[in-house]
């Protein structure tokens, strides 16, 4: 029975990675005009490298139950160079090349990072304050592509809102929610996976699947090194990738925190964080990103959602799901099949997860100390983060691309003015005391 457990607690951790996942790698293969066989490898490649920097970080990193899923700052590069690329290195796959190049460097400065002590550092400035603020931006951020996504916008190339769509994808959401609370006790903690399962095949019946496109007439095909070219490094994409690291670095300490106070609140005893292996191991796992040409990965803070509401919070489960992401990354076949999830229903299905990204950020606030100059710093960051979200990317066409990274991105812009607010009061009000 113990095992029957742990194998559909896997398959829930499974669903769960390909659901939110899947979106990144087939929307930037459409960006670079990648034919079906390319997207189909550059997915199962992607997969890949998620599966394993699970592995890697459950064994030798932070060692918790955090999938890994492609980093959203590298997926804004990939956006941004889209249309900078040809301009900069003469076409989109010298500029695949580029990013390549960049994502290893990512990794080396992850591992330097760590080995110097500098993410210990930085894990200090993610005081509660801080952590509320990014948990909300991201929720926000995510808020509309997750919108976009339910109402079929942009879902077989119509930039308008499918009412059919819509009403399978709302119906959706509501069962997930309905039948994580008042499902039967067995099966609550599969919610995910039966809203997945049941998702994809009312929209089949609907019509409104894709035919699933076989690239491949072999069993099994190990993914290529390399596959963009020979990485071509660039001073202005070592200059982003800097950048891209700090914030990354951010990112998964952020991260680490949200799922230990997920796991803490649900009784889960904790050994001592260890940042410091965390990063060094996010550094070989931006160097297998880089070395499999695939989106370079990062801790998802969305583990913490889905532990809260699947009350899956043991290690065992995470990586038999991460090991079998691994295996079907080399079967064609099924990266085929897997790769025609319907976006709208991989949306339906996780949206009350990274809804559920709010609630340790609002629980935390309830807990401050100095409540009146917390609540300061958490209004101002998020009315600048939240507005630059609303700021065009093409107003920034104009702007170098390491500044741009920054500055139209609210989830990044929010937290670093949160960290400068809170670390300015702090210091002045020790000099305040001091002088008293």
């Amino acid at each position: 029975m113990r095992k029957l457990k742990v194998f559909f607690s896997s398959l829930q951790w499974l669903a769960f990675i390909i659901a939110s996942s899947i979106v990144a790698p087939i929307a930037i293969a459409a960006l670079y005009g990648m034919d079906a066989s390319e997207t189909a490898s550059f997915v199962s490649r992607t997969f890949l490298v998620l599966g394993l920097s699970g592995l890697v970080q459950v064994y030798f990193g932070h060692r918790l139950p955090i999938n890994e899923g492609p980093a959203g700052l590298w997926w804004g590069v990939f956006i941004i160079y889209a249309g900078l690329g040809p301009t900069l290195y003469g076409s989109g796959e010298e500029t695949l090349r580029a990013i390549e190049a960049g994502i290893l460097v990512s990794g080396i400065l992850f591992m330097l990072l760590s080995v110097l002590g500098i993410i210990d550092r930085l894990s200090k400035l993610f005081t509660p304050v801080v952590t509320g603020t990014y948990l909300i931006l991201l929720s926000l951020q995510l808020s509309g592509s997750f919108l976009n996504g339910i109402f079929g916008v942009g879902y077989r190339g119509e930039e308008t809102v499918n009412l059919k769509i819509a009403g399978i994808c709302l119906f959706i959401v509501l069962f997930t929610f309905v039948f994580a609370e008042k499902g039967p006790r067995v099966l609550r903690q599969y919610s995910v996976l039966i809203s997945l399962a049941l998702g994809w095949i009312i929209f089949a019946v609907f019509g409104l699947t894709e035919p699933v496109k076989i690239t491949s007439n072999k069993l099994m095909e190990v993914p290529p090194v390399f596959a963009f070219g020979k990485p071509v490094f660039d001073s202005g994409m070592i200059a982003t990738s800097i950048l891209v690291t700090l914030l990354l670095l951010t990112n998964l300490i952020a991260s680490v925190r949200v799922v230990e106070q997920v796991l803490q609140s649900q009784n889960i005893k904790l050994a001592k964080t260890r940042y410091r292996p965390a990063g060094f191991m996010a550094g070989i796992n931006q160097m297998l990103a880089g070395l499999f040409s695939a989106v370079a990965p990062v801790p998802i803070s969305g583990a913490a959602g889905f532990i809260a509401t699947t009350k899956i919070n043991t290690r065992l489960p995470f990586i038999v799901g991460s090991f079998i992401l691994v295996v079907i990354s080399f079967f064609p076949k099924i990266m085929n099949f897997v790769s025609g999830l319907p976006a709208p229903i991989g949306y339906a299905t996780v949206f009350i997860i990274f809804a559920n990204l709010m609630l340790p950020a609002l629980a935390g606030f309830e807990n401050l100390v100095n409540k009146s100059q917390s609540r300061m710093i958490i209004v101002f960051s998020l009315f600048v983060g939240v507005g630059s979200m609303f700021v065009p990317s093409s107003a920034f066409q104009d702007v170098p691309p390491i500044l741009t990274s920054v500055l139209n991105n609210g989830l990044v812009l929010g937290t670093v003015v949160a960290i400068l607010i809170e670390q300015t009061v702090t210091k002045l009000g020790a000099k305040k005391r001091e002088s008293a």
